[in-house]
Formats: structure tokens, C-alpha cells, sequence
């Protein structure tokens, strides 16, 4: 499973968990909350009553005075109130008043009259002189609808002569109870919501984050010319930034301490031949020998000579490029004006070998990169071409635009590439001999054009042709 899901899956498990747990909270609570807020406000009614019907019940009228003719109004009057969106057109209080004894004598609904009311808890534990409250059913056969009664004592000095008791029906209160739990779960999908696209840009962040990081250290490892990976801006100075930064700088000193290992072998390796031919010449021309041996000596030395410098100073050139990650000059440059440019300073070689030279040039072949090292690239094409074609033969140099892109050539009509030397021919310092001296090169000429080339974001390709027989190269570059 990738780290993304994982990281995703955790948080909506950590998430979902904690959302549960608090809905189950809110939820279960809000019924209980609400009717202990009725409670509260039962209890200021039911004592304040008391105090306004203990005049009547002293006297002996709580059935029949002002109080009672106030009371019995209360099922007819209409508040005309919105609470919440929710109209409220009616009073749901009940007032009942007992005597000492628990027998109700005042009922607003007339209903209880007579009855004995001694053992219920609101009226049993006020004659105690303890708070009095119960919640009972409302009608036998439906257990959900209960009605709440507070009581509170009517008194005549420190004495108790009687209980009044307001009664409420709970069920008045279920469209507020379902309001609140319709708020709270309207809100708790909200916050669902707001965490999801939370969880998925931060999962997104770190996925991505790894990814690139992972991207960046994979093409370090195939070798290939990587970019250290922009984080952005969410990353800012956090550990993937460091990372990255770490990443790079480990590549970056494992890279030179290779390079300068793999270098320092190779080079040795290839300076060993021309060394043992100079110092085997050198040592004959210490002896007596005839004018044209020494003559025959002295041009080896001189051979090899240049054939050492051309290898240090290509050798230098490939390493400039290789430690390149980037072009440094971006520049329009006209591979036409440009290839005939490096056919003019090439001509010398090419009457030696009277070499024909058939050019195929379009107009307006601009592509964008490093002037230098595009001529130096063409110019390694040029000269293996030359070197491999024999005497007399022709040259085929053409560049045309095929879409997007500008593709140059250049083909001889020499031996062609062995079939062993297929896979073989962009190894550093791998050459093939030459037909006329059967010499080789350094072996970094198609090493250094195929660097310029994934610089520049292009392809070359390299094969056997025939009718007539020979060798093509191609180089095709964004236009």
C-alpha cells in the first residue's frame, strides 16, 4: 500500500474515531441538557406561584378566587411568540395546588380534583420540606410521552399548608432537542467535509513531497542528469526541504569521489599506449640508426603526442559537460549557418581526402541552447564522418524541420559500424581504427555529443545505411 493511502487512511481512522466519540457526547446530551434547563425554569415557576396563591390558600378560596380564575384562564391565552422559527400559540403549563394532606384542591384542568396526590414525589418530598419533583407518563399505553412536575411548598409563615405543582409535558421540547441535534450534525458533516479536503491536501503534500524525492533519487541512481526537486511552498523550511537539500549534497560528493575514481582509471589505462610507444621511441633514437628510421621514430613521437594532448583536451571538454546540469546560455542558433560554418573550417581535410560534400540545409532551422557546445557536438559528427569515409567518397549533410523539432545529419559511405561495436559505440574512451591509418581515436568524441545532447532535451541515433553502403548519424533538437 503507498505511504499516501496509508497516511490517508490513518487520519480518517483518527478522525472518524474522534468525530464519533464527540457526536455521540453532543448528541446523547443535548435531551438531557434541555430538560434540565426546563427543570431549572419549572422550579422559579412553581415557587413563584406559591407565593402568589399563599393569600388564597390562607383564606380557604384557592378553588374559587383570584388566583384559581387567573390559572383556569391558562390553557386560553396565546403568547404569539416565534422561538427558533417555531411558533408557539399556546401555554403548556398545569398548575394543581393540594392541601396538607396531599389532596389536590385546585387543578387548572380540573381533571385531578379530590384526588389524592400524597404519594407522588413532587408533593410527598415538598411536605417534607424537601424539593419535589418526578416525571411521570402522560398516558399509560405511550412511554415516551412523559410530563414533568416541580413542586414547590405554599406556606404560612414556617408552616406548610399546601404543595402547588407545575407540570410541563417533555414532549414540548422534541422540536428544539431535534433542532440542536440537526445543528450538531449539519455542523459535524461540515467539519467532515473541511477535514476530508484538509487530509487529502496534506496527504497530497507529503505523497507528492516523497514522490519527487524518490523520482530525483531514482534518476540519480539510472545515472541520468537530474534536477534536485522543487518542494514548493508548503514545504517551506520543513524536514523535506532539509532532505532534500541532504540528498543532494550526498550525490553531489558521491558523484565526484566516482567520478574523479572512474576517471583517474580510465585515463590511466588509455595514456599507458601512447606513453609505451613514446618511450619505446625515444629509446631507439638514443642508438645509431639510419636517417629515415629516425625520421619514421621522431613522427611517432610527434603522433602520439597529439594523440595525448587531443585526449586530455577532450577528455577536459567531456568533464565540463558531464558536471553540467543545465544549459548556462540559451541562445537562437542556426544549425544551417552553423553546420556550414564547420564545413568550411573542415575543408582542408576534406580535399586531402577528396571528399564531396552534398548539402541538404534548410532556411530558418532555428533551435535554442548553448552555441559552443552545439558547434562542438556538430563538429564531432563531422570529423568522425570524414575519418571514416574513404577516399573520394561523398559526404550527405542535411537538416530539415519534422514538427516540433529540427533534425540534422550527416552520412559517409564508409564500412559502417560492426555488429559487436553496436552497443559499444557511446562508452567512454571506446574507438574504433580508421580504414586508411587504422588509428584510433580518443573514444570521447560520441560520448561528449550524446551529453550535449540530453542538455539540449534532444535524441541521436547512429546506424548502418546502405545503397550506398555507409554510416548515418541523426540529431534531432526541439525547434
Amino acid at each position: 500500500m503507498r505511504i499516501g493511502l496509508r497516511l490517508l487512511l490513518a487520519f480518517f481512522l483518527v478522525l472518524g474515531l474522534a468525530l464519533f466519540v464527540v457526536l455521540r457526547v453532543f448528541i446523547e446530551e443535548v435531551k438531557p441538557g434541555t430538560r434540565l434547563a426546563m427543570e431549572d425554569s419549572l422550579v422559579d415557576a412553581a415557587n413563584a406561584l406559591a407565593l402568589v396563591a399563599a393569600p388564597d390558600m390562607k383564606a380557604g378560596t384557592i378553588a374559587s378566587g383570584s388566583f384559581a380564575r387567573a390559572m383556569t384562564a391558562l390553557p386560553q391565552v396565546d403568547p404569539g411568540a416565534t422561538i427558533w422559527g417555531f411558533q408557539k400559540d399556546r401555554l403548556h403549563y398545569r398548575i394543581t395546588v393540594t392541601d396538607a394532606r396531599g389532596i389536590v384542591v385546585f387543578d387548572s384542568r380540573g381533571e385531578d380534583l379530590g384526588k389524592d396526590h400524597s404519594q407522588w414525589n413532587d408533593v410527598l418530598r415538598t411536605l417534607r420540606g424537601q424539593y419535589g419533583a418526578r416525571s411521570s407518563g402522560e398516558n399509560p399505553y405511550d412511554a415516551d410521552r412523559t410530563v414533568m412536575h416541580v413542586a414547590a411548598p405554599i406556606r404560612d409563615g414556617q408552616q406548610i399548608i399546601g404543595v402547588l405543582t407545575v407540570s410541563r409535558p417533555n414532549q414540548t421540547l422534541e422540536p428544539y432537542i431535534q433542532r440542536s441535534r440537526d445543528r450538531i450534525l449539519n455542523w459535524s458533516w461540515a467539519l467532515l467535509g473541511i477535514s476530508l479536503a484538509i487530509g487529502l491536501l496534506f496527504t497530497w503534500w507529503m505523497a507528492s513531497s516523497l514522490s519527487r524525492l524518490r523520482g530525483y533519487a531514482n534518476a540519480v541512481a539510472r545515472g541520468e542528469r537530474a534536477e534536485l526537486p522543487r518542494m514548493g511552498r508548503l514545504s517551506g523550511n520543513t524536514e523535506f526541504a532539509d532532505l532534500a537539500q541532504a540528498v543532494e549534497r550526498m550525490r553531489i560528493r558521491l558523484e565526484d569521489k566516482a567520478y574523479v575514481e572512474n576517471y583517474v582509471h580510465t585515463l590511466t589505462h588509455e595514456l599507458k599506449s601512447p606513453l609505451a610507444a613514446i618511450r619505446g621511441a625515444a629509446e631507439l633514437l638514443q642508438e645509431p640508426m639510419p636517417e629515415a628510421d629516425r625520421e619514421r621514430f621522431a613522427g611517432n613521437i610527434q603522433r602520439q603526442t597529439e594523440r595525448l594532448q587531443q585526449l586530455i583536451d577532450r577528455l577536459l571538454a567531456l568533464a565540463d559537460v558531464e558536471q553540467m546540469r543545465g544549459l548556462n546560455t540559451v541562445e537562437p542558433v542556426d544549425l544551417a549557418a552553423l553546420t556550414r560554418e564547420l564545413l568550411h573550417t573542415a575543408e582542408p581535410k576534406l580535399r586531402l581526402k577528396q571528399l564531396r560534400v552534398v548539402e541538404q540545409l534548410g532556411d530558418g532551422l532555428v533551435v535554442q541552447g548553448d552555441r559552443f557546445l552545439i558547434a562542438q557536438a556538430l563538429q564531432n559528427l563531422l570529423d568522425n564522418a570524414i575519418d571514416f569515409s574513404p577516399s573520394g567518397g561523398a559526404l550527405t549533410v542535411s537538416a530539415g524541420r519534422e514538427g516540433a523539432a529540427v533534425t540534422w545529419s550527416v552520412r559517409d559511405e564508409g564500412p559502417g559500424i560492426p555488429d559487436y561495436a553496436q552497443e559499444r559505440i557511446f562508452e567512454r574512451f571506446y574507438s574504433l581504427p580508421r580504414d586508411d591509418t587504422h588509428e584510433k581515436s580518443s573514444g570521447l568524441g560520441l560520448c561528449l555529443v550524446k551529453e550535449v545532447s540530453e542538455l539540449h532535451g534532444g535524441s541521436l541515433t547512429i546506424g548502418n545505411v546502405s545503397d550506398p553502403r555507409g554510416c548515418r548519424a541523426s540529431w534531432t533538437l526541439p525547434a
